[in-house]
């Protein structure tokens, strides 16, 4: 049970943590605002559209399926925005996350 609302928690705090980030990401990159923005919002997004899904995945597969393989493409999302070296990869490593989260 720990695990399963560590792992709610987690992917909550995921969605609003990019706003901090933001500015070092923008000077980091060399990006501007709008583009750095698309973190945030591919990341809600994809959520968004995944969400309704979920229900659909319930039926198809036990709760304990689905929650490892979401955290598991969580982790690799993760990783892959964590080894970003430009920002289409880290894009990128954020929507995985989203796929994982929802």
């Amino acid at each position: 049970m720990f695990i399963m609302i560590l792992g709610a928690f987690l992917a909550t705090l995921n969605q609003t943590i990019m706003s901090v980030a933001v500015p070092e990401l923008m000077s980091d990159f060399s990006i501007s605002a709008s583009t750095a923005q698309w973190l945030t919002t591919g990341y809600m997004l994809v959520n968004g559209v995944l969400i309704p899904i979920t229900a659909y995945l319930m039926q198809r597969f036990t709760t304990r399926e689905l929650f490892q393989s979401s955290m598991l493409i969580f982790l690799v999302g993760t990783i892959l925005s964590a080894l970003a070296g430009n920002f289409p990869v880290l894009l990128t490593g954020r929507l995985i996350q989203a796929v994982g989260a929802a």
